[in-house]
Protein backbone atom coordinates (compact mmCIF):
# COMPACT_ATOMS: atom_id res chain seq x y z
CA UNK A 1 0.00 0.00 0.00
CA UNK A 2 1.39 3.23 -1.08
CA UNK A 3 0.38 4.75 2.56
CA UNK A 4 2.34 2.18 4.38
CA UNK A 5 5.71 2.59 2.27
CA UNK A 6 5.44 6.21 3.12
CA UNK A 7 5.00 5.36 6.57
CA UNK A 8 8.20 3.13 6.39
CA UNK A 9 9.91 5.53 4.65
CA UNK A 10 8.78 8.12 7.39
CA UNK A 11 10.12 6.10 10.00
CA UNK A 12 13.48 4.79 8.26
CA UNK A 13 14.29 8.29 8.16
CA UNK A 14 15.11 8.30 11.52
CA UNK A 15 13.99 11.25 14.32
CA UNK A 16 14.83 14.28 12.31
CA UNK A 17 11.99 13.38 10.18
CA UNK A 18 10.16 14.95 12.94
CA UNK A 19 11.13 18.37 12.81
CA UNK A 20 11.36 18.25 8.92
CA UNK A 21 8.02 17.29 8.99
CA UNK A 22 6.86 20.16 11.16
CA UNK A 23 8.88 22.39 8.91
CA UNK A 24 6.33 20.79 5.47
CA UNK A 25 3.47 21.55 7.55
CA UNK A 26 4.27 25.41 8.72
CA UNK A 27 5.39 26.14 4.69
CA UNK A 28 1.93 24.91 3.59
CA UNK A 29 -0.41 26.20 6.32
CA UNK A 30 1.22 29.52 4.85
CA UNK A 31 1.45 28.71 1.09
CA UNK A 32 -2.51 27.97 1.52
CA UNK A 33 -2.90 31.22 3.72
CA UNK A 34 -1.19 33.60 1.05
CA UNK A 35 -3.44 31.99 -1.62
CA UNK A 36 -6.48 32.41 0.53
CA UNK A 37 -5.53 36.06 0.32
CA UNK A 38 -4.77 36.57 -2.78
CA UNK A 39 -7.75 35.22 -4.00
CA UNK A 40 -9.58 37.27 -1.63
CA UNK A 41 -7.50 40.24 -2.98
CA UNK A 42 -8.86 39.45 -6.54
CA UNK A 43 -12.30 39.05 -5.56
CA UNK A 44 -13.15 42.67 -4.61
CA UNK A 45 -11.18 44.65 -7.11
CA UNK A 46 -13.76 46.78 -9.12
CA UNK A 47 -11.89 47.48 -12.41
CA UNK A 48 -15.03 49.50 -14.00
CA UNK A 49 -15.26 51.33 -10.85
CA UNK A 50 -11.89 52.59 -10.47
CA UNK A 51 -11.84 54.15 -14.23
CA UNK A 52 -15.41 55.90 -13.14
CA UNK A 53 -13.54 57.29 -10.18
CA UNK A 54 -10.67 58.49 -11.91
CA UNK A 55 -12.34 60.12 -15.00
CA UNK A 56 -14.64 61.69 -12.10
CA UNK A 57 -11.58 63.10 -10.64
CA UNK A 58 -10.20 64.40 -14.03
CA UNK A 59 -13.63 66.27 -14.60
CA UNK A 60 -13.45 67.95 -11.14
CA UNK A 61 -16.63 65.53 -10.24
CA UNK A 62 -15.58 64.80 -6.72
CA UNK A 63 -18.94 63.95 -5.21
CA UNK A 64 -18.91 61.24 -7.88
CA UNK A 65 -15.78 60.13 -7.36
CA UNK A 66 -16.32 60.11 -3.59
CA UNK A 67 -19.62 58.60 -4.05
CA UNK A 68 -17.89 55.73 -6.32
CA UNK A 69 -15.39 54.77 -3.11
CA UNK A 70 -17.81 54.14 -0.29
CA UNK A 71 -19.04 50.64 0.87
CA UNK A 72 -16.71 49.13 -1.65
CA UNK A 73 -14.16 46.81 -0.84
CA UNK A 74 -11.68 47.58 -3.86
CA UNK A 75 -8.64 48.41 -1.92
CA UNK A 76 -7.88 51.36 -4.63
CA UNK A 77 -11.16 52.88 -4.09
CA UNK A 78 -10.33 52.51 -0.32
CA UNK A 79 -6.85 53.86 -1.28
CA UNK A 80 -8.68 57.11 -2.51
CA UNK A 81 -10.95 57.30 -0.39
CA UNK A 82 -8.61 58.18 2.50
CA UNK A 83 -6.44 60.55 0.24
CA UNK A 84 -9.51 62.78 -0.48
CA UNK A 85 -10.79 62.35 3.45
CA UNK A 86 -7.18 64.08 4.27
CA UNK A 87 -7.11 66.32 1.31
CA UNK A 88 -6.94 68.94 3.58
CA UNK A 89 -4.00 68.34 5.24
CA UNK A 90 -2.11 65.81 2.99
CA UNK A 91 -3.83 63.84 0.85
CA UNK A 92 -0.63 62.29 -0.89
CA UNK A 93 0.64 60.93 2.50
CA UNK A 94 -1.98 59.86 3.13
CA UNK A 95 -2.82 57.28 0.70
CA UNK A 96 1.00 56.18 0.58
CA UNK A 97 0.19 55.10 4.20
CA UNK A 98 -2.82 53.60 3.19
CA UNK A 99 -0.83 51.81 0.56
CA UNK A 100 1.88 50.51 2.98
CA UNK A 101 -0.29 48.80 5.61
CA UNK A 102 -1.80 47.23 2.24
CA UNK A 103 1.59 45.94 0.99
CA UNK A 104 2.38 44.96 4.96
CA UNK A 105 -0.39 42.17 4.62
CA UNK A 106 0.51 41.24 1.85
CA UNK A 107 4.10 40.42 2.94
CA UNK A 108 2.46 38.90 6.39
CA UNK A 109 4.10 35.30 7.03
CA UNK A 110 6.23 35.34 4.00
CA UNK A 111 9.34 35.34 6.40
CA UNK A 112 7.79 31.74 7.57
CA UNK A 113 8.14 30.21 3.77
CA UNK A 114 11.66 31.76 3.20
CA UNK A 115 12.83 30.31 6.92
CA UNK A 116 11.42 26.85 6.13
CA UNK A 117 13.56 27.03 2.61
CA UNK A 118 16.82 27.83 4.49
CA UNK A 119 15.50 25.17 7.40
CA UNK A 120 14.40 22.39 5.99
CA UNK A 121 17.56 21.29 3.29
CA UNK A 122 19.75 21.91 6.96
CA UNK A 123 17.76 19.65 8.45
CA UNK A 124 17.82 17.43 5.94
CA UNK A 125 21.66 17.58 6.06
CA UNK A 126 21.74 17.23 9.74
CA UNK A 127 19.94 13.39 9.66
CA UNK A 128 22.51 13.08 7.19
CA UNK A 129 25.28 13.31 10.05
CA UNK A 130 23.38 11.83 12.26
CA UNK A 131 22.30 8.47 10.07
CA UNK A 132 26.34 8.51 9.05
CA UNK A 133 27.75 8.84 12.72
CA UNK A 134 24.95 5.87 13.42
CA UNK A 135 26.30 3.98 10.80
CA UNK A 136 30.22 4.11 11.72
CA UNK A 137 29.60 3.48 15.03
CA UNK A 138 28.95 -0.39 14.03
CA UNK A 139 32.28 -0.58 11.90
CA UNK A 140 33.93 -2.90 14.38
CA UNK A 141 31.70 -5.41 14.41
CA UNK A 142 31.88 -7.63 10.73
CA UNK A 143 28.28 -9.00 11.41
CA UNK A 144 26.50 -5.98 11.68
CA UNK A 145 28.67 -3.50 9.58
CA UNK A 146 27.26 -4.32 5.95
CA UNK A 147 23.52 -3.91 7.35
CA UNK A 148 23.78 -0.32 10.14
CA UNK A 149 26.19 1.07 7.44
CA UNK A 150 23.65 0.38 4.71
CA UNK A 151 20.60 1.70 6.87
CA UNK A 152 22.50 4.50 8.56
CA UNK A 153 23.20 5.41 4.81
CA UNK A 154 19.53 5.09 3.74
CA UNK A 155 18.32 7.11 6.67
CA UNK A 156 20.90 10.16 5.77
CA UNK A 157 19.51 9.96 2.13
CA UNK A 158 16.02 9.93 2.76
CA UNK A 159 16.37 12.82 5.75
CA UNK A 160 18.46 14.87 2.82
CA UNK A 161 16.20 13.97 -0.15
CA UNK A 162 12.74 15.51 2.15
CA UNK A 163 14.96 18.41 3.20
CA UNK A 164 15.73 19.14 -0.30
CA UNK A 165 12.11 18.80 -1.76
CA UNK A 166 10.64 21.04 0.98
CA UNK A 167 12.47 23.76 0.22
CA UNK A 168 12.19 23.35 -3.44
CA UNK A 169 8.19 22.95 -2.40
CA UNK A 170 8.34 26.31 -0.44
CA UNK A 171 10.73 28.32 -2.80
CA UNK A 172 8.19 28.35 -6.19
CA UNK A 173 5.29 30.04 -4.49
CA UNK A 174 7.52 31.94 -2.48
CA UNK A 175 9.16 33.74 -5.24
CA UNK A 176 5.44 33.60 -7.24
CA UNK A 177 4.16 35.68 -4.09
CA UNK A 178 7.04 37.71 -3.70
CA UNK A 179 6.79 38.91 -7.46
CA UNK A 180 2.82 39.80 -6.73
CA UNK A 181 3.97 41.62 -4.09
CA UNK A 182 6.22 44.04 -6.21
CA UNK A 183 2.99 43.94 -9.14
CA UNK A 184 0.96 45.22 -6.09
CA UNK A 185 3.79 47.93 -4.97
CA UNK A 186 4.09 48.86 -8.66
CA UNK A 187 0.18 49.17 -9.06
CA UNK A 188 -0.10 50.95 -6.05
CA UNK A 189 2.36 53.93 -6.91
CA UNK A 190 0.75 54.26 -10.34
CA UNK A 191 -2.71 54.68 -8.97
CA UNK A 192 -1.16 57.03 -6.15
CA UNK A 193 0.78 59.11 -8.71
CA UNK A 194 -1.90 59.54 -11.30
CA UNK A 195 -4.90 60.16 -8.86
CA UNK A 196 -1.90 63.14 -7.73
CA UNK A 197 -1.58 64.16 -11.13
CA UNK A 198 -5.39 64.22 -11.87
CA UNK A 199 -6.06 65.80 -8.62
CA UNK A 200 -3.48 68.66 -9.82
CA UNK A 201 -5.34 68.86 -12.70
CA UNK A 202 -8.81 69.50 -11.55
CA UNK A 203 -7.41 71.78 -9.19
CA UNK A 204 -5.99 74.25 -12.28
CA UNK A 205 -9.30 73.92 -14.06
CA UNK A 206 -10.64 75.98 -10.68
CA UNK A 207 -12.22 72.69 -8.83
CA UNK A 208 -10.07 72.51 -5.40
CA UNK A 209 -10.56 69.02 -3.68
CA UNK A 210 -9.45 70.38 -0.60
CA UNK A 211 -11.96 72.50 -0.72
CA UNK A 212 -14.63 69.63 -1.36
CA UNK A 213 -13.34 67.86 1.25
CA UNK A 214 -13.66 70.36 4.05
CA UNK A 215 -17.20 71.15 3.00
CA UNK A 216 -18.65 67.75 2.09
CA UNK A 217 -16.41 64.89 3.90
CA UNK A 218 -16.88 63.98 7.10
CA UNK A 219 -13.92 63.06 9.64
Amino acid sequence: MPANIVVETFVEGGWVMWPILATFFLSLCVILDRVVWWLRLHATLRPAKQEQARSAIGTGDFAAAWNLTRNTPDPYLKNLAEGMTHAHTSMLAAMQLHATHLIEKSEARMWVISTMITLAPLLGLFGTVVGIMGSFSFIGDEQLAAAKVSGGIAEALIATACGIGIAIMSLLPYNFFRKRVAMLRGSLERWINHSELLFKSAKEHGHDIEAFASQRIPR
